[in-house]
């Protein structure tokens, strides 16, 4: 079993007149000094939402990333489905207050997910390219049209995967590539869909990625 991260807290955010939004969150230890530092957006896997959040920043997200140094926060879903009006809500009152808290590098801003949180991902680089710099989708069902697509996107995926078949993200790769974005694919093989933790190496591979874009 992966091992919790020490730095890994669970909060709310409590929007007045609104429903509490419940989040996990990884704070590198160099978030308090003066230089900004990287915000990554988790989205968690599906079914019972409650503390999922901090599941995938445990098992996965908070692993991989350990050396990026970013602020990595991951909200617990509002129901199932990111696209949905309440998550989506939900998550950009979270990211405005994550800009208020830490000193975040507005132009090193990403969005991750596993599976549910993968095609969340794909979903919200498909709707607030202005929001973020980078998309780092894992096992997740892109969304919408690669024509309008404009972000730099690393997708990794299982060739293995039976849940969600590789087959339209290595497409839609391909396609965003042929319109000139930069878009890269990470293929892995021997894992399940639902084999969360062996992901881990896959996206480890992102952070470099991550740099290369940043720099």
């Amino acid at each position: 079993m992966p091992l919790a991260l020490p730095n890994v807290d669970t909060r709310s955010l409590e929007p007045a007149g609104e429903p509490p939004i419940y989040y996990s969150i990884s704070i590198p230890d160099n978030a308090a000094a003066a230089k900004p530092v990287p915000l990554v957006l988790a989205l968690h896997f599906g079914g019972d939402p409650e503390g999922a959040g901090r599941a995938v920043l445990e098992i996965l997200v908070a692993q991989a990333f350990k050396d990026l140094g970013a602020v990595i926060v991951a909200p617990d879903a509002k129901g199932s489905g990111w696209s949905s009006g309440a998550n989506e809500h939900a998550v950009n009152l979270l990211l405005d207050e994550m800009l208020k808290t830490f000193n975040i590098d507005k132009k090193k801003i990403a969005v991750t997910g596993f599976s549910m949180g993968g095609a969340g991902a794909w979903y919200y680089g498909m709707k607030y390219p202005d929001r973020f710099s980078a998309v780092v989708p894992v096992a997740g069902t892109p969304a919408g049209s690669p024509s309008t697509w404009k972000l730099p996107v690393l997708a990794i995926h299982s060739r293995d995967d039976q849940v969600v078949p590789i087959g339209p993200t290595r497409n839609y790769i391909l396609e965003l590539q042929k319109n000139g974005v930069r878009a890269d694919l990470i293929e892995l093989s021997g894992i399940a869909h639902h084999q969360t933790y062996r992901f881990v190496d896959g996206l480890r591979r992102a952070v470099p990625w991550l740099r290369e874009i940043w720099k």
